[in-house]
């Protein structure tokens, strides 16, 4: 079987959620198809990162995205009603080279990842072919909440996106072999979006770790966020902790430590990090699972949170107990919220990591393992997202005779 991926973002490294879920999908495939992807991507050192997957087993194709011709073009087209989503996510060689492949080697189905990469599938030549879409979130509900928290003008400018992406969403569907999303509240906001078509759950995994119990827990009282703090919600979330929440932790616990984890900080991240405070910002790391080896608790304060937190469970994988909105808790597997404790306000969030931050390393850890992550191995994930790639090619071939 010959599959045709198309991805906004190349799925290397996997240090963000949208790569890992891609990365694990092109490790799986790779190994069992024939398997051409087609990548955006939006800088240098990504692009370095290509001969990481063919090495793999992938054929791929890196088109730059001219990212400052692309904003210009948004602008431009505000006033009209294509979504910015397919404007920015965008490059000038990108529809030739697909006719190129599918002259070459036509594929049996097309799988595209997320709404961005949608658009491609359901135009010429690839409207002829089979279509799986991994959706992953339900993007237009994402900017419609997004709006709700923001001011003007990028209020209008989300609820713009989230009008015009909603519209192409139920497009899509009426397209699609089958859609996946990565949780059941994805699954219910599509249904409304898209009545009557197929949608299934596809579930985000977690990679295997190295037995947590090999290495003693983290005693000192040291908090973790994981997250790429160039993305709204993550920056919303830390500037929210930090100045509403971490005083009293500090007040009750001078010697706390908290430690922003993750690449490309905005200059309000920046901002936050004080040695006076006990804030400190990394910036971009190679590997995260070092800062939560030397972590006591791990937080994910997002106010504005769609499908599955990857943050979180690389956290309770890593044996640490994780606070986290009701936003963040209702989108993650039932099986990994044993290990997560609510907060919704900024005082019962403070209450509950000092909670944690008085226990001993051992306690903490017999929490976190109260989530079971073993149903959530990627390859298990995977198996339902081949079968229909499978059954979708096979239907094309029995038409076609």
């Amino acid at each position: 079987m010959r599959v045709l991926f198309l991805t906004h973002r190349l799925p290397y490294a996997p240090n963000r959620g949208d790569r890992i879920r891609a990365f694990h999908i092109v490790r799986s495939l790779a190994s069992r198809v024939d398997l051409d992807l087609v990548s955006l991507v939006h800088d240098s050192d990504e692009l370095a990162q290509v001969p990481r997957l063919e090495a793999m087993g992938a054929r791929v194709t890196a088109l730059p995205v001219p990212r400052f011709r692309n904003l210009a073009m948004g602008a431009l087209h505000l006033a009209g009603s294509r979504p910015l989503t397919h404007v920015l996510l965008d490059a000038p060689d990108l529809s030739g080279t697909i006719r190129d492949i599918v002259e070459q080697r036509p594929p049996d189905v097309v799988l595209a990842f997320c709404s961005g990469m949608a658009r491609f599938a359901v135009e010429p030549p690839l409207s002829d072919f089979p279509l799986v879409v991994d959706l992953v979130d339900v993007d237009s509900q994402k900017w419609l909440a997004l709006s709700e928290s923001s001011g003007w003008p990028k209020r209008w400018i989300y609820r713009r996106e989230a009008r015009h992406l909603e519209r192409f969403e139920r497009h899509i569907a009426s397209k699609a072999e089958a859609m996946f999303v990565v949780n059941e509240r994805e699954r219910e906001a599509l249904r409304t979006i898209a009545p009557g078509h197929v949608v299934e759950v596809l579930p985000n995994g977690v990679e295997d770790q190295p037995s947590v119990a090999s290495a003693a827990p983290e005693e000192r009282p040291r908090v973790v966020f994981c997250g790429v703090m160039n993305y709204e919600p993550n920056i919303d979330a830390v500037v929210w902790f930090c100045k509403t929440v971490w005083p009293a932790i500090k007040a009750n616990r001078p010697d706390a430590h908290f430690t922003i984890v993750g690449s490309d900080p905005s200059a309000s991240v920046r901002r936050l990090h004080s040695s006076d405070r006990g804030i400190e910002v990394t910036g971009t790391v190679d590997d995260v699972q070092p800062y939560l080896r030397q972590a006591a608790v791990a937080i994910a304060p997002l106010r504005t949170a769609r499908g599955v937190q990857n943050k979180v469970l690389e956290a309770l994988a890593s044996g640490l107990p994780t606070v986290v909105t009701p936003a963040v808790f209702d989108g993650l597997p039932v099986c990994a919220r044993g290990g997560c404790t609510v907060a919704s306000s900024a005082e019962t969030y403070a209450q509950r990591i000092t909670t944690l931050l008085t226990m001993s390393g051992r306690e903490r850890r017999r929490l976190a393992a109260m989530a079971d992550l073993r149903p959530l191995g990627w390859d298990a994930q995977l198996d339902v997202l081949y079968d229909v790639l499978a059954a979708a090619g096979a239907r094309r071939h029995a038409v076609a005779i």
